[in-house]
């Protein structure tokens, strides 16, 4: 018996850490797509954001995120505080083997390491959420001042009140891996520090136009997006937890199929949907439709069917269209997306919950998706107003003409080819 709680314990360890992995991955992801949909200028200052606020978010979340999101104690609304766990420690060998056999029926138990690392990476993919949304005239250090109370507070907090065992968890409010918890969240943050920071040059005109500004790379975003779309296996996939029985074997395996199967119909739906629209086959709308279909599906990816997966996904392929279209409207600037992928069809992704899941109630899903989106949304509006008195968080003008590239980074990701004159 010993061997097999050996065997299970670093079964679904080992599972957990390649799941945290994947979706680390995604941080390529992001990275690669947001480079892709900006303009040439400022290609090195996201990816400077992107690699920067990574290294945040895994510091600040070891510092005090995960003990707020998952603490020993704590009274439904606010955690207790014990910053023990940055100082390690794990699961002590002789008491897991001294568990009753019969209590690891479920495979529950694994890695504390383990865990801290496959959170530690979701809390990276929110704080991207943000950088795209803000591309293009955000000052660099503004954001990653941001970044640190982002992963260290803002989104720990509502994530206790989800995944630590709070009061949206006790109210039966379902989110599977995230729809809420990570993508929304992420989203509401972008929003407010887009509605502080203001439109790009030249993006709307005094007429009520709406200028396109393509991106400079779209193979690049393209590839970014695969990016994600792999790594969302490890996002709804671990989010599962355990492999190690038969039960939860084919619990993964369907968590797979229907992430793919929502990923193909966002996909599908968007290019239809630009289509009837634009009258064009819009790449850009069938990349955000595939990330639609996948944010969509996080909030529960185990309950559909493959059929019923797919349809979720193909929902969230027309909301996002729509949905980027209203936000130019509103003249509300994102240059990627990010708030229409993560906020707009995360709230469907949670609305859809109990369409399938006969456990989860259209109340629960309601009151954690309005306390997630006005939690967010207005703790972030006041540390980015904060940010706006104090350090400022737009680029001049001229650096903005100029790319944030020279102003922010002191270098182009895409300088020009310079020769030199060699002796005659």
């Amino acid at each position: 018996m010993e061997d097999i709680l050996n065997l299970r314990y670093a079964l679904d360890t080992f599972y957990f850490l390649v799941s945290g992995a994947l979706v680390m991955w995604m941080a390529a992801g992001f990275a690669m797509l947001e480079a892709g949909l900006v303009r040439s200028k400022n290609t090195a200052e996201i990816l400077t954001k992107n690699v920067a606020l990574f290294a945040i978010a895994c510091i600040m979340y070891m510092l005090m995120g995960y003990n707020i999101m998952y603490p020993a104690d704590g009274n439904g609304y606010f955690p207790s505080l014990d910053l023990s766990f940055m100082f390690g420690g794990d699961n002590d060998p002789a008491e897991v083997l001294a568990q009753d056999p019969a209590a690891w029926y479920d495979g529950s138990y694994y890695s504390g390491m383990s865990d801290f690392f496959f959170q530690v990476v979701f809390v990276a993919t929110a704080m991207s959420i943000v950088s795209g949304s803000v591309a293009e005239r955000m000052k660099l250090w503004s954001f990653l001042v941001f970044a640190v109370v982002m992963t260290g507070f803002i989104y720990p907090m509502q994530g206790y009140w989800k995944w630590g065992g709070g009061f949206l968890d006790e109210l039966g409010f379902s989110d599977f891996a995230g729809s809420g918890v990570v993508h929304l969240c992420g989203a509401s943050a972008a929003l407010a520090g887009v509605l502080l920071l203001g439109a790009r040059k030249g993006k709307y005109g005094k007429n009520g136009e709406i200028r396109a500004i393509p991106g400079a790379n779209l193979p690049l975003a393209t590839l970014g997006t695969f990016i994600l779309w792999l790594g969302w296996f490890g996002f709804n996939g671990g989010s599962e937890l355990i492999v190690s029985n038969v039960g939860e074997a084919n619990a993964v395996a369907a968590v797979f199929v229907n992430t793919n199967m929502a990923a193909a119909g966002g996909v599908i739906a968007a290019l239809l949907t630009a289509r009837a629209v634009f009258g064009k086959a819009d790449l850009t709308m069938a990349l955000n439709g595939a990330l639609a279909g996948l944010v969509a599906i996080t909030a529960e990816p185990l309950a559909p069917s493959p059929i019923w997966a797919t349809l979720v996904g193909v929902i969230g392929g027309v909301i996002v269209v729509f949905s980027i279209i209203t936000m130019d409207k509103l003249r509300v600037d994102d240059p990627v997306g990010a708030i229409s992928v993560h906020g707009v069809v995360g709230m469907w992704g949670l609305l859809a919950v109990p369409l399938s899941n006969g456990d989860a109630t259209f109340g629960a899903q309601l009151a954690g998706l309005f306390t997630i989106l006005i939690w967010t949304f207005v703790v972030s509006f006041i540390v980015w107003l904060i940010l706006k008195v104090t350090m400022g968080i737009r680029v001049s003008e001229e650096e903005e003409y100029e790319g944030v590239d020279i102003g922010e980074c002191g270098l182009e990701a895409y300088p020009e080819f310079v020769g030199s004159r060699g002796a005659a």
